[in-house]
């Protein structure tokens, strides 16, 4: 389980560091940084993907995802006795993000390259990657430490270099994947691979998950939810059938669903509503209704990941739909970390009733994101390596 996530120099985000529980909760008002920090966890994930430099560029590049802020906000502007402004920096420009697990942690630096004549010349360059034992970062702790081209893992009380020519638009997890020479590469890599993001489910009417699709068994609902039959029935043959059944009856009492297999091994989901003498298609469902079905198929998965995490779910549901995805969240979290981005008040209240719910009120103070309540003893221990 990921026990800690700091985030330093990420648009609204200064410096962030938060706990998380098996079920955390992240709220706020408009445009205090819950998409924000949602970013920049998927960011972090595309570390082990291949792709950080890539989704980093397709936001605009480094210095449009660097914090915009002063290096450093004092007392003195918090109070309103000086004005908000900035001055020499007293640091390199530098993007930094981490995890801690129950066991390992890893961080990430990146930061714009040195001058050159290459056409690339501002993609932002990984600067330093390490991976350490323990809650928060010790030199003693550290096992692998990349910078630069070099990396190196600990070996007893010394070092190995296992790589010295890293490309500096690549994370150490593209080169290293051997569980023998870096055990600790693989097994953060691995685990960063199994996170799973639910961000946009199409709704519209040509929306994939409204058309009969090709069937194949799907554990793992697409992010789109193009495959939502078929995953539907996956969890029928090789899931909790008992649990579909009983979230679709909880959020629409008398109501069943039914995955209709065609001639041509394509699937299609039909809906039975108490009181309609035949069944409704997937073309013919509500906005709301088809995305809570698409929420019961990414939820109640046969293939738990270690981290699922949904932006705003809440997103064309009816309010009275909302405890009952409540209850289906809650049931997911017993078998994997959930982490969920809302701002529906009813959906946050039913989650927060439960005792393994962990809530986080974001709050903007002078364009940086911060926790509500957190003060310096509340935050939890963590260093980058620089």
């Amino acid at each position: 389980m990921i026990t800690t996530l700091s985030i330093n120099n990420y648009r609204s985000v200064l410096n962030l560091t938060m706990l998380l529980g098996p079920l955390t909760v992240v709220t706020g008002p408009n445009g205090s940084g819950k998409s924000n920090l949602y970013r920049a966890l998927r960011l972090l994930a595309e570390t082990a993907q291949g792709g950080v430099i890539n989704s980093l560029a397709s936001e605009g590049g480094l210095e449009s995802t660097i914090w915009a802020g002063p290096e450093k906000i004092s007392k003195r502007m918090r109070d309103g006795v000086v004005p908000i402004e900035g001055g020499t920096r007293q640091e390199v420009v530098r993007l930094r993000m981490g995890v801690v697990t129950d066991t390992l942690g890893y961080s990430i630096s990146l930061g714009l390259p040195e001058p050159s004549r290459s056409a690339f010349c501002f993609d932002p360059e990984i600067k330093r990657e390490t991976i350490w034992a323990g809650p928060f970062y010790r030199p003693a702790s550290v096992l692998v430490d990349r910078k630069g081209p070099m990396v190196k893992v600990r070996d007893g009380r010394s070092w190995k270099v296992v790589e010295q020519h890293l490309s500096s638009f690549q994370s150490m997890f593209d080169q290293l994947s051997d569980p023998i020479a870096a055990p600790e590469v693989f097994q953060v890599r691995e685990m960063i691979r199994g996170w799973r993001f639910y961000d946009y489910f199409r709704t519209d009417k040509d929306a994939p998950a409204r058309q009969a699709q090709l069937g194949t068994r799907t554990p793992v609902l697409n992010h789109d939810g193009r495959d939502l039959a078929a995953a539907l029935q996956t969890i029928r043959e090789i899931g909790n059938h008992e649990a579909l059944d009983n979230a679709i009856s909880d959020a629409f009492p008398g109501a069943r669903i039914d995955v209709v297999h065609h001639n041509d091994g394509r699937f299609s989901v039909e809906f039975y509503q108490e009181g309609l003498l035949r069944p409704l298609t997937s073309a013919e469902l509500s906005d709301g209704t088809l995305r809570y079905l698409l929420l019961v198929a990414a939820l109640l998965t046969p293939r738990p990941p270690l981290l699922m995490v949904l932006n705003e779910p809440e997103t064309s549901l009816h309010p009275d739909l909302l405890p009952a995805l409540a209850r289906l969240i809650i049931k997911a979290s017993d078998n994997t970390q959930v982490w969920i981005v809302s701002h529906a008040s009813r959906l946050i209240a039913a989650l927060s009733d439960h005792y393994e719910c962990h809530g986080i009120q974001l709050e903007k103070v002078l364009g940086q994101t911060e926790i509500q309540g957190q003060g310096i003893l509340d935050t939890p221990p963590w260093h980058y390596r620089e």
